[in-house]
């Protein structure tokens, strides 16, 4: 802001009114009060004290240049101003002429204009910048803390295919719940296949991000759902008003490095985790409510467009590397056969000058002790189980990996509880392309591909004597059309996409919880394929509306074919 004219223009209304009076002692306290005023300015950080100086030698120049118009004035004024010329002042004292009525009321209204839009400006953006009001109000510590969350309500069905075979498909994971199959009884042992069912449900979410430090953050995320179901915070309504659980989902510490152009080239992450592995709008191998435990660190390196051949064009791709250890089931007893995770990823982010961009990322996933260890001893029921043997039996299943019987309940060789039959070390690549030629609107197109190298026929053929046929490859594409964020009303988007994921691909416990899944204890999994189609319209700012119908089908084995409808009504706060 320009100080000097308005603050001149103040000093010659308060000296024109006061010479008008010719009183001397009125010009010494105008020439302290102007003094005082451009002091106070200087205080408040409104002027720098090089302004105040140039504002004083600005008026001793102004003063000079109407004294000598002075002497171009009719005889009688010019005597008046002589009269008062004569006065003894002070050398440095600064005396202005006659400022007519009409002209300082111009000058008072141009000033006040100008003084109001520019200091109220200033003091706003000065009241802002220190949090005038809010310092004194709230702890220091309070502005470390951010919280959001989101609460979607759902409505969903279940309608079963005509042709399902009842009692096909035994219930596993409830079966070893209970302890084995021998004890799991007639209503715990099979999969329903034939009965169609409506359930509501209900997800809320609630994140608290804090500042630890420069470049370290903590983060907290409580979420209903299954304790012990690791993909889906979903909590289905109908307890009889028992209350919901409100567990911890995520908690960890995160580390961020930036250059000196703020890109962040290093992340590093502890605890329970969000996933770091790019997906490309997938599930075949991650769910997307899943939270992983363990550590990982991210290496990004950005390249520029003249780091390019001129050929290649766009502004150039930033490529990434991320790698973790994750701990899935921790040993008890005297087993030291831990359960583990091991995985890497690599790829690329390119932006191109048209805002169109390309995401690859290929990645090597490693399970570790999670393959059944039969119990071999001549008494093979489960109460004489090893250590390693107990320690081999899943903690969580969905449905369609190959299994092996583990000990059984009694020496006549009934019932039991089940491992898994295949070791897994999936290959899984990646890619998402976002056009945006019909901007506002993108079109997104993704495809997704894993195997998993890690199944043997024949090892498995002389550990277990099944003679399990390789099914060992996931696939998946999927096209999108519409606003990249449904945020608010109007906005929309459609999608649209077909999956094949046949038995052994991937780890069942952590792919898609609600593709092909049944009823409201029969879950995702493998073994199935079959597509999905629904979109989402914006009805509100943060309220949007979500449908999906999902349509699956077994791949091997007798019919089971199920369609799924959702309807969701989601919030984000």
């Amino acid at each position: 802001m320009d100080h000097k004219k308005p603050l001149l223009a103040m000093a010659l209304l308060c000296a024109a009114g006061l010479t008008q009076a010719g009183e001397k002692e009125e010009l010494l306290k105008l020439r302290n009060t102007t003094t005082n005023l451009i002091k106070q300015l200087v205080k408040q950080g409104i002027l720098t004290d090089k302004m105040a100086e140039e504002m004083i030698k600005q008026a001793e120049a102004d003063a000079g240049q109407q004294a000598a118009q002075a002497k171009k004035i009719p005889s009688s004024a010019k005597e008046s101003a002589e009269a008062i010329a004569r006065e003894e002042a002070p050398a440095d004292e600064v005396r202005v002429a006659y400022v007519p009525d009409f002209v300082k009321d111009e000058i008072r209204q141009q000033v006040r204009s100008e003084l109001r839009e520019e200091v109220v400006g200033d003091v706003m953006k000065k009241a802002k910048k220190e949090e005038w009001g809010i310092p004194g109000a709230l702890p220091e510590w309070i502005k470390r803390f951010k919280m959001s969350g989101d609460l979607r309500l759902r409505a969903q069905s279940f309608f079963y295919a005509a042709g399902n075979q009842p009692n096909a498909y035994f219930d596993w994971p409830t079966i070893n719940s209970l302890g084995g199959l021998g004890l799991a009884g007639p209503a715990n042992t099979f999969v329903d296949t034939t009965q169609n069912r409506s359930l509501g449900r209900e997800r809320l979410r609630l994140q608290i991000d804090a500042n630890v430090t420069d470049g370290v953050d903590a983060g907290i995320r409580l979420a209903t759902g299954n304790i012990s179901n690791p993909v889906s915070t979903n909590q289905t309504l109908g307890n009889y008003g028992t209350r919901y659980a409100f567990t911890i989902d995520r908690a960890f510490l995160r580390y961020n490095a930036y250059d000196d152009k703020k890109f962040n080239w290093l992340t590093l992450m502890g605890g329970r985790t969000p996933n770091p592995f790019f997906t490309g709008d997938s599930e075949i191998v991650w769910d997307e409510d899943l939270s992983f435990e363990g550590a990982f660190g991210t290496l990004r390196q950005r390249f520029r467009g003249n780091d390019l051949p001129d050929s290649i064009g766009g502004k150039g791709p930033s490529v990434f590397a991320t790698a973790g250890i994750f701990p899935l089931q921790a040993s008890t007893g005297l087993s030291t056969r831990d359960k583990w995770l091991y995985g890497g990823q690599t790829g690329f982010d390119w932006g191109f000058d048209n805002q169109d961009e390309l995401k690859v990322g290929v990645g090597y996933f490693e399970y570790r002790n999670i393959q059944a260890v039969i119990n071999k001893q001549v008494d093979n029921t489960c109460a004489n189980n090893s250590a390693e043997s107990a320690q081999s039996v899943p903690q969580f299943m969905q449905f369609g990996n190959s299994l092996t019987t583990i000990c059984y309940n009694t020496l006549g060789g009934i019932g039991g509880l089940v491992g898994l039959a295949s070791n897994f070390q999936i290959f899984n690549a990646n890619a998402l392309y976002d056009l945006a030629l019909f901007a506002p609107a993108h079109l997104k197109i993704s495809g997704d591909y894993a195997h998993n190298f890690g199944f043997n026929q024949q090892a498995i053929l002389a550990y277990t004597g099944q003679n399990i046929t390789p099914q060992t490859t996931a696939w998946q594409v999927r096209g999108e059309l519409g606003w990249p964020k449904v945020d608010s009303f109007g906005k929309w988007s459609v999608f649209s996409y077909y999956k094949y994921v046949e038995r052994d691909a991937v780890l069942d416990a952590y792919t898609d919880s609600d593709f092909h899944a049944g009823g409201a204890a029969n879950l995702g999994g493998t073994n199935v394929k079959g597509w999905v189609v629904g979109g989402d319209y914006g009805l509100l700012k943060n309220v949007w509306l979500t449908g999906r119908w999902l349509s699956g089908n077994i791949i091997t084995g007798p019919q089971y074919g199920v369609d799924i409808m959702q309807l969701d009504i989601n919030t984000r706060f």
